[in-house]
């Protein structure tokens, strides 16, 4: 069986459309998605009417959460005082502009993904149990990816959210990231999504038209526009400007 996974969309169409066009030549059974489907792009509304016409499963990502519930605002802003200008993006700036351009009812839809999502041997989640904010990076040793997906019972564990693509076999457990399809912060700008064939799992690159998508991203009225092509062209994470409006 072959399993496809993306994330990490993060309203990026012209990314989307690329891995969608992969996709179409390696035909997966079955396609899931990681969450984080809409923050920090000018089409929005368009990545998820994709994924509910594909009728793909997925899971809820921190970014999608944060567009109806900011609880977890504080502690973030308390245990990292330097990225109050990313967090001012997140929930004051970008979020809000993307609430409104998906409207009532996608923003519905979102309201009603599961937090993990369980297929055969396969568990699939945002980032780690209990908590869509925090997860490994890729550095992160054995020990600590054993501590935080060990007590899943599953033989396959796959999380999204650091867009840094790995995977590691852990005891008798494979521990995979997805990378990031719209937005990868390993230095390579080209979409990322997992496939795994008959439980070997490996990593897809899909390069994509990313002057295209920088270009969509000036023309829209998205707040923060520069910042985000700019992450788009490097791939990588780029700190926002310290005053955001």
């Amino acid at each position: 069986m072959r399993i496809a996974i993306i994330s990490d969309i993060h309203g990026n169409l012209t990314a989307l459309d690329a891995v969608l066009a992969d996709l179409r030549q390696q035909k997966p059974d079955v396609v899931f998605h990681g969450g984080d489907l809409v923050f920090g792009g000018c089409n929005p509304a368009e990545v998820i009417d994709c994924i509910t016409q594909e009728g793909w499963q997925g899971v809820l990502g921190n970014t999608d959460e944060m567009l109806w519930d900011q609880q977890a605002r504080a502690a973030l802003e308390a245990s990292a005082p330097k990225l109050k200008p990313l967090f001012r993006a997140l929930f004051d700036l970008c979020g809000p502009a993307t609430t409104q351009m998906i409207g009532k009812s996608r923003l519905a839809w979102l309201h009603e993904l599961p937090t993990e999502l369980r297929h055969e041997n396969l568990l699939l989640l945002h980032a780690s149990p209990g908590n869509l904010w925090r997860a490994p990076m890729d550095t992160a040793d054995n020990t600590e990816l054993e501590a935080t997906y060990g007590k899943l019972n599953a033989a396959i564990v796959v999380y999204c959210h650091i867009h840094r693509p790995f995977i590691r076999k852990v005891g008798t457990m494979t521990v995979c990231n997805t990378g990031s399809v719209g937005a990868p912060y390993d230095g390579d700008p080209r979409a990322s999504y997992l496939l795994i064939d008959d439980g070997v799992s490996a990593i897809r690159r899909v390069e994509y038209d990313v002057e295209k998508e920088a270009a969509r991203l000036l023309s829209s009225s998205y707040p923060l526009k520069e910042w985000i092509a700019e992450t788009r062209r490097r791939g990588s994470y780029v700190p926002p400007p310290e005053e955001n409006g």
